[in-house]
């Protein structure tokens, strides 16, 4: 089935923006950890535009429209939403679509959780899903989005292509989105600047602005260069293409087109050479969410004719699905050009967005033929794997883990525990406890609050390995508040004496070796770890026993490379994962989100053939880190059996 359209492009003029008075729906959206746009409700979008029309710098409160999103508010200046309990803030953005799309006829698409609970998906693929169902599809493949999910409409189910779970999925009517009609506005997804019309203070602006003449100049001497010998005739043979230079800097371009057309060539911003065919203009993806970022203008030369491309700030504000369908039909890069990828928005990209500008205009004067991109997305998963190719890991017995009852070696009573790992000390130092932060040479602070017999509160004893001394009564006090696995963990140094186990909750862990090998390791295959726990209550160990907790984003792949240090740390993920210490029950530090399971402070790699989010490879200390941390929970390399 070919992939169906989505519905969006909205007509465009000869300069390729929409004309002025055209309807367009609003979709405000924040970016998540993953780097993926997510709408807010199409009643959370009426409320912000509202406060949008009174004061466009000011304070939107989300709890006013959303009580489960009290805690969120949106700052239009800096355009950026911060959660107050927590501190976290993640880019807005607002985005434009056409009013005969999903968001403008209210139609929503969501998929259920593991919780029951349904979860709506990012605008462009709803948009792309409804599309697709009124024409009647009987499936539509994702693939092409960047996302292995098959949705089937007759079951109303998605199902992922390569661990082939499926989940249900439905289309709702709820509100319509705001629309609005006239001109697009200044993009709404930068920071405003201080004042009107004056760039900001951070050093992405200062440096554009500084080049800001000296690009003008030499856009200036390119115009002369190229076409001031074809001024005069505006035939079929080409299309002239004249660039104003640049007075202003804040929310607008840096470099606009302007478009002088006659005869029968198409309205592209484009310049004709010795060819009757004018060549289309590239207009890459927008660099959303750069407070300050610098146009990229490109200039290719093949076959006697060029083609002048120009990217401003004002593509922002196009409707998204028209951006990605500009994006995907431009032409071809001719061989030989360099391209240098910008910065992406979480901000891992190799080269500076302002570096990247400031590159551009020097090669461009230098007659060099450039080409700037966007960094590519990254590469989460490996191409599908048949089970036939998914192999053992060699020297490790078995293919998967399931968290059991037997893996918990609970404790006697915590004075047998203390006593186990200390000795008594007969002269104690003038020193504090750091527990109780009383002097050793006094009685406990939880003399009166914590009762055990045999131990009296003025007690104190030092910790075989470190040597360190405390109340003895503290430590008790320290115990009873923790795991109660029969093992005691240093406060100062972290030592840790027994075996610690931690309240990951049940679930099962899988590991093999598939044939493809990751960046940085060409000689390698891979070791695929998947991990699934599902949604569940919480128990006596954890944060709030009796309530429900969240598991969001299982299945989860993690990588390896497929050599001796790689099988290593697998062996000590195992024990690790059958002591309970890989996830726990905590509150999410990217999303905020309270009683959800969480990684626990050992890091995985998530991301398979690239490392954009800092989550992949390469990364050569990657292996020796993940053993520090290990060691660091008690799972060290003395732990392997021969």
């Amino acid at each position: 089935m070919a992939r169906p359209g989505s519905g969006l492009l909205v007509p465009v003029n000869g300069l390729g923006y929409p004309p002025q008075n055209l309807a367009r729906v609003v979709v405000w959206e924040w970016l998540n950890e993953h780097g993926r746009w997510r709408p807010y409700s199409a009643a959370v979008c009426h409320h912000i535009e509202n406060v949008l029309k009174g004061d466009a710098r000011g304070t939107v409160v989300l709890g006013q429209v959303d009580a489960q999103l009290s805690p969120y508010i949106i700052d239009l200046q800096s355009m950026h939403q911060f959660r107050q309990d927590t501190g976290t803030m993640r880019p807005v953005q607002r985005n434009f679509y056409e009013p005969s799309s999903a968001p403008g006829k209210g139609v929503v698409w969501e998929w259920e959780n593991d919780n029951g609970s349904w979860t709506p998906y990012d605008m462009e693929i709803c948009v792309t899903i409804q599309n697709a169902y009124e024409k009647q599809h009987p499936w539509l493949d994702l693939t092409s989005l960047g996302f292995c999910y098959l949705i089937d409409f007759n079951s109303m189910s998605q199902t992922n292509r390569q661990s082939q779970r499926k989940r249900r999925l439905r289309r709702r009517m709820d509100l319509a989105y705001p629309l609005i009609m006239g001109s697009i506005p200044k993009s709404q997804s930068w920071p405003v600047g201080a004042s009107s019309g004056q760039p900001c203070s951070c050093q992405q602006c200062i440096l554009v602005n500084s080049t800001r003449a000296a690009s003008n100049a030499i856009l200036a001497s390119q115009r002369r260069k190229l076409y001031g010998g074809t001024a005069g005739n505006t035939g079929a043979a080409g299309t002239l293409t004249v660039v104003r230079q640049s007075n202003t800097f804040a929310g607008t371009s840096l470099w606009s087109p302007t478009s002088a057309s006659s005869g029968t060539n198409n309205n592209n911003i484009s310049v004709g050479g010795g060819q009757a065919k004018a060549e289309q203009v590239q207009l890459p993806l927008s660099t959303a969410n750069f407070p300050c970022s610098p146009v990229m203008p490109s200039l290719s030369s093949a076959h006697g004719h060029h083609a002048l491309t120009i990217n401003g700030q004002n593509n922002l504000n196009r409707p998204g699905t028209q951006r990605i369908s500009m994006g995907t039909a431009r032409g071809a890069i001719p061989p030989g050009v360099p391209a240098l990828p910008v910065k992406n928005l979480t901000g891992s990209g190799p080269v500076h967005p302002a570096l990247a500008g400031m590159t551009g205009i020097l090669m461009c004067a230098a007659g060099l033929p450039v080409c700037l991109t966007r960094a590519p997305k990254p590469i989460l998963h490996p191409p599908p794997i048949n089970k036939s190719d998914m192999k053992p890991v060699p020297g490790i017995n078995g293919m998967r883990r399931k968290t059991k009852k037997k893996h918990l070696k609970r404790g006697k009573n915590p004075e047998d525990v203390v006593r186990r790992y200390t000795e008594r000390i007969k002269v104690v130092p003038d020193e504090d406890c750091t527990i109780c932060m009383e002097r050793l040479v006094m009685s406990s602070g939880y003399e009166g609050v914590l009762q055990h017999k045999g131990i009296k509160p003025e007690l104190v004893g030092k910790l075989g390995k470190c040597g360190h001394m405390y109340h003895l009564l503290c430590l008790v006090a320290m115990y009873n508040n923790g795991n109660k696995d029969g093992s005691l963990q240093c406060p100062t140094c972290k030592t840790i004496y027994g075996e610690k186990t931690g309240t990951q909750p049940p679930g099962k862990m899988e590991y093999h070796v598939i044939p493809h090998c990751l960046p940085g390791y060409p000689d390698s295959k891979t070791i695929r770890i998947v991990y699934d726990i599902p949604a569940g209550i919480q128990t006596n160990e954890h944060p709030n026993p009796g309530k429900k907790f969240s598991a969001r984003g299982f299945p989860r792949h993690c990588y390896l490379p497929d050599n001796e240090k790689g099988r290593k740390v697998l062996k000590l993920l195992i024990m690790a994962w059958d002591r309970r210490l890989i996830f726990t029950i905590g509150t999410s530090s990217t999303t905020g989100e309270s009683d959800t399971v969480v990684w626990n402070e050992i890091h995985h790699k998530t991301e398979f053939g690239s490392n954009l989010t800092g989550h992949g490879y390469p990364d050569p200390n990657y292996l020796d880190n993940v053993l520090t941390e290990l060691s660091a929970q008690g799972v060290g390399e003395d732990n392997l059996k021969d």
